[in-house]
């Protein structure tokens, strides 16, 4: 291990200097909490100062010309203060967390967890933790939000359980499951939502275009191999030799140890297991009939946005670990009465107080931000800017992909963007003969590699609580110089890997072309 690290230090000399420049300069910013109010202030200062001036740029969908909002004005004010409990309440990340961590702090408090990981150990190679980490963080997408708040901190207990620097498995897995998030290779809810925006967009130009839902599926499951060899790679060799003198000070008491399971701890494990598996196989039973309440009643989809069973998920999270979490503590022992049920729930939340704190603040400026219209404005600018240059395709192609991950530090929600940008980027691609398919893949590799050094990534903060708990003195600048070098290593070779992709003509994905018309 030495070694590597003395490699790693001679070779990456500069790039350590870089990175610890970012860290010292991002820990120098406020708290998030802090920051995200202060960005609330300077939000309301932009949107007087823009809205006394006309822009010509015109919103792609309404065809109305696009106005900042004064939301200093008397009635913004009024309906900030009107509506600032219910922009908190249905802050989306903040149930989905809370609700998942119910069920999975139960699973972690009574064993079941920490015995899986240790049984897990038992038979995976050290040397294969972080790909396995990054494959499970990838297919974690299926599950909508699942990634989150179960495997990045699955990550660090991974990591620690195996006398690893915690730190490493949390930006491994970060990597996988946002970084990563264009890469599967099971198809999920943002395939048909993407699709949708993109065909639109596409019969703007020519009505007759139809565009099947996984037309991407093909590149998105190649690119998950990509993404789990970068992942590995950068993990292994960069940030995990970086992380060496950094010191694990979190509550030693609150860590998983790595203890021999005993026979009980067994017994407790795959009792828990079975009830786990029995569930699954439950709810696939109910899901694969035709007609099912679990599908969309309309198109009978699985995986429709419409269907029950997406809006299910966290819920099912819950169930899928609080059940078998119970079960594993009444036969280890760990629970005795249900009084210790409660408690662990309870524990798991004072874990999120601090989140919660942010989660306030965040909501706050992201609604203030959206109702500004100053994300908008700079979307639709910066789509212009690119279309008057008028280059080759393939140039334009990488054009559009690093100004959407630019674009992405800011606007988070890769519908909205889609939604903004599609009519744009696909009738001005088609008429230089390329495809909304080929479009739409490009927009997903820009969407996915810069989602890990925004903290305006409503789940970016809760990522800072998951390395609090190892390193206390984490923050944003930790966080952000451990994902720059996946984010930044990512842009250039998936960019390079889609260019790749498409000389050598290999499937998109379903009914998908390169060219426009389809030749």
């Amino acid at each position: 291990m030495s070694d590597n690290n003395t490699v790693a230090e001679n070779k990456d000399g500069l790039l350590n200097r870089i990175l610890n420049k970012v860290e010292v300069i991002g820990n120098k910013l406020p708290d998030p909490a802090v920051m995200f109010a202060g960005l609330l202030v300077i939000i309301w200062v932009l949107s007087l100062i823009f809205s006394q001036f006309s822009f010509d740029e015109v919103h792609p969908l309404s065809g109305e010309q696009v106005e900042v909002n004064n939301l200093l004005a008397p009635t913004a004010i009024a309906e900030f203060l009107s509506t600032m409990v219910t922009t908190f309440m249905h802050f989306a990340p903040l149930g989905v967390v809370l609700v998942a961590m119910l069920g999975v702090g139960v699973a972690e408090r009574s064993g079941f967890i920490n015995v899986g990981i240790k049984l897990m150990l038992n038979v995976t190679p050290r040397a294969l933790l972080t790909p396995m980490l990054i494959l499970v963080a990838i297919v974690s997408h299926t599950a909508v939000d699942a990634g989150y708040v179960l495997v990045i901190p699955l990550g660090g207990i991974i990591f620690y359980a195996a006398g690893r620097h915690p730190l490493a498995g949390i930006a491994a897995a970060f990597a996988g499951v946002s970084g990563g998030f264009s890469a599967n290779f099971v198809p999920s809810a943002i395939d048909p939502l993407l699709q949708g925006f993109t065909q639109t967009a596409a019969q703007m130009y020519d009505p007759a275009v139809q565009l099947n839902p996984l037309n991407n599926w093909g590149f998105t499951a190649a690119s998950s191999i990509l993404v789990v060899a970068v992942g590995w790679w950068l993990t292994d060799k960069v940030i995990e030799p970086r992380l060496k003198n950094t010191e694990i000070d979190g509550d030693t008491d609150d860590i998983p140890k790595i203890e021999d399971v005993d026979s009980r701890d067994r017994k407790a494990f795959f009792s828990a297991l079975i009830v786990m598996i029995l569930g699954i196989a439950a709810l696939a039973a109910a899901v694969i009939p035709e007609g099912s309440a679990l599908r969309d009643p309309v198109t009978q989809e699985i995986a429709s946005f419409d269907a029950p069973l997406m809006s299910s998920i966290v819920p099912l999270i819950f169930l899928l670990f609080w059940i078998p979490g119970i079960v594993h503590g009444y036969i280890a022992g760990t629970f005795k009465e249900s009084k210790d049920v409660i408690m662990a729930m309870s524990k798991s939340m004072e874990g999120m107080a601090y989140y919660i704190v942010m989660a306030f603040f965040c909501a706050l400026f992201i609604k203030a931000f959206g109702d500004s219209n100053l994300g908008t404005l700079l979307s639709i600018k910066g789509a212009n800017f690119l279309q008057a240059l008028a280059m080759p395709g393939s140039v334009t192609l990488v054009g559009i992909i690093f100004l959407v991950a630019f674009i992405n530090l800011f606007v988070g929600s890769a519908s909205a963007k889609w939604a903004l940008i599609a009519p744009i980027f696909v009738p001005m691609l088609m008429q230089l003969g390329l495809s909304p398919d080929l479009t739409q893949a490009a927009y997903r590799v820009g969407d996915s590699a810069s989602n890990i050094i925004t903290p305006l990534l409503p789940y970016f903060p809760l990522v800072v609580v998951y390395c609090q708990r190892y390193v206390k003195g984490t923050g944003i600048g930790t966080l952000v110089s451990l994902m720059l070098p996946y984010s930044v290593v990512l842009l250039v070779l998936w960019s390079a890997f889609l260019i790749l992709y498409w000389t050598i003509g290999l499937p998109l994905g379903l009914q998908a072309t390169y060219e426009y018309p389809a030749g």
